[in-house]
């Protein structure tokens, strides 16, 4: 079995541990919008030009550099998890923690970003 393949077997990503409160893990997202669960928006936030590279269905694109002015976009109550999605899960991270700061306490960052989603969900996406 190649070193991939035992990476692409592991539950979470490899990191010094999931940050509880903070994080989402890619099946849980992938469950999510597969059920088309109303309680749940799932946010990109990488830039146009990685976006031209891949996308998960049912994302909506607001670049990170964007979110600060475009916070009213984000249709979420106190009930509502936005999750954030962006290459490998650190600038999500740093987002997660600027909106939950802004009152959007459901905001999680999707851990691993779109590149283990390639990985776990659907390979089809491309790994960049």
């Amino acid at each position: 079995m190649s070193d991939a393949e035992k990476f692409a077997e592991l539950e979470n990503p490899p990191r010094w541990h999931f940050q509880q409160g903070l994080e989402i893990s890619v099946p849980e997202t992938a469950q999510r919008l597969q059920a088309g669960d109303e309680g749940f928006v799932l946010i990109d936030i990488r830039e146009p030009d990685e976006l031209a590279v891949c996308s998960v269905e049912g994302a909506v694109h607001i670049p990170m550099g964007d979110l600060a002015t475009r916070i009213n976009e984000i249709d979420a109550d106190e009930d509502t998890t936005v999750a954030l999605i962006c290459h490998s899960g650190r600038r999500s991270l740093k987002a997660t923690l600027y909106l939950q700061q802004q009152g959007l306490a459901g905001t999680r960052s999707v851990a691993g970003g779109i590149d283990w989603w390639s990985l776990r969900i659907d390979p089809t996406v491309p790994r960049y």
